[in-house]
């Protein structure tokens, strides 16, 4: 037998016969890999790192290494500084050659800077697992004129942190020619310190764009009407620095399919900006039940245009679909909008859920989606008119 029958007929044993073993990943890791697809780094990534055999195989393309000693060190060091078996299988993942670094020379002084400057356990960890690729930067060429830059701007570790689990942008170049500048731009107009905060941590790409394509994203914003005092301002700035003339006029189209005029649209966005991120497929899915299944009006659901931001299998369905039945049931306005969607799911479950669970029992497991609205025979007053024609 060739030795690609052998391997290709192993396949299929595997295939049907792993998932009755035990220790099934040892097994696959020990006989299907070949010494050409590196199989002891393949071992390594899922015995010590943690990996699924197939995310091993595909992370070995961008490491190799014959030999343990280096690696271990390096988890070693990442464990001392608060990095769990999650945290490393993540980080690994994302930035594979980490396992191949010299641990005292690159890894150490960095990891010893994060916590020297206040950082916790946890907030290393969060920081790694979430953006590795900030060790690829150098210790005082960048990582310390960046935070101390951040640190100035932001206050406080916990703001720095949650800048750092995002991008590691910040550069010194950056900082003189695009950050401290577009900081001064919207100082000049009038937006308070705290929205820039605000910016700068949840959406730290967007105040590093080149000064002039930053300006002419704040001009549009005012043009449209927005108040550079409410933080509604800078979402819309985000939205218009990131979006194309050709993706916004599509997401335009998208909706007007619901029947919404531009001026219904234009308002939905100075509500929300964000919603005109949403990708058409969200868009869509969220009007289809809302409208089709609900019987809301699109214009009823353009006046809570965050809707577009919430899950619909976790939060949409579940929340309106109980509201639902609570209005056909008349145990709550017929009127109720959709922001009971903004409410925090303890207060929700016990206004809506647990209030009325007597009056009707099975609302627990609509509320955990175990059972469909129409499971229940409800139908809404839109969908039974529907029926009728």
């Amino acid at each position: 037998m060739r030795a690609d029958q052998a391997s290709w007929s192993f396949t299929i044993f595997s295939a049907t016969q792993l998932g009755l073993m035990e220790n099934s990943q040892i097994f696959f890791l020990r006989f299907f890999c070949s010494p050409k697809e590196q199989s002891f780094t393949v071992s390594y990534l899922v015995n010590s790192c943690g990996l699924s055999p197939e995310s091993a195989l595909s992370v070995s393309r961008k490491t190799k290494f014959e030999t343990p000693e280096r690696a271990d060190s390096v988890l070693v060091l990442l464990r001392n500084y608060g990095c769990t078996d999650i945290h490393i299988s993540k980080i690994v993942s994302k930035y594979p050659p980490l396992l191949t670094v010299d641990p005292q020379k690159t890894l150490l002084p960095k990891l010893e800077f994060f916590r020297s400057v206040g950082f916790s356990g946890p907030d290393i960890a969060g920081i790694l697992s979430s953006n590795p690729n900030i060790l690829k930067r150098g210790l005082e060429s960048n990582l310390i004129p960046a935070y101390d830059f951040l640190r100035s701007v932001l206050m406080v570790n916990e703001n720095v942190a949650r800048v750092w689990r995002k991008t590691d942008w910040i550069t010194v170049q950056s900082v003189q020619n695009t950050v401290t500048p577009n900081i001064a731009i919207l100082k000049e107009i009038g937006v308070p310190m705290s929205n820039i905060l605000f910016l700068i941590t949840c959406h730290p790409t967007t105040v590093n764009l080149n000064r002039e394509k930053f300006d002419t994203s704040v001009k549009k914003v005012i043009e449209m009407g927005f108040d550079p005092l409410k933080v509604t301002f800078l979402k819309a700035v985000v939205v218009i620095r990131g979006t194309e003339e050709s993706i916004w006029k599509h997401k335009m189209e998208v909706y007007r399919k619901w029947g919404l005029t531009d001026d219904e649209i234009m308002s939905m966005f100075r509500l929300d900006p964000l919603c005109m991120r949403s990708s058409e497929k969200k868009i869509m899915s969220v009007m289809d039940f809302l409208v089709n299944k609900m019987g809301w009006k699109p214009a009823a659901v353009t006046r809570y245009p965050t809707v577009f931001l919430c899950s619909l299998e976790k939060k949409i369905i579940p929340w309106c679909s109980v509201v639902k039945v609570l209005q056909m049931k008349g145990l709550v306005k017929k009127d109720l909008s959709l922001p009971f969607l903004s409410r925090n799911k303890k207060d929700f479950f016990n206004s809506f859920v647990a209030k009325y669970e007597q009056d009707v029992p099975e609302l627990l497991k609509l509320y955990q989606g175990k059972i469909d609205i129409l499971d229940l025979g409800f139908v809404s007053e839109a969908i039974q008119e529907k029926k009728q024609l």
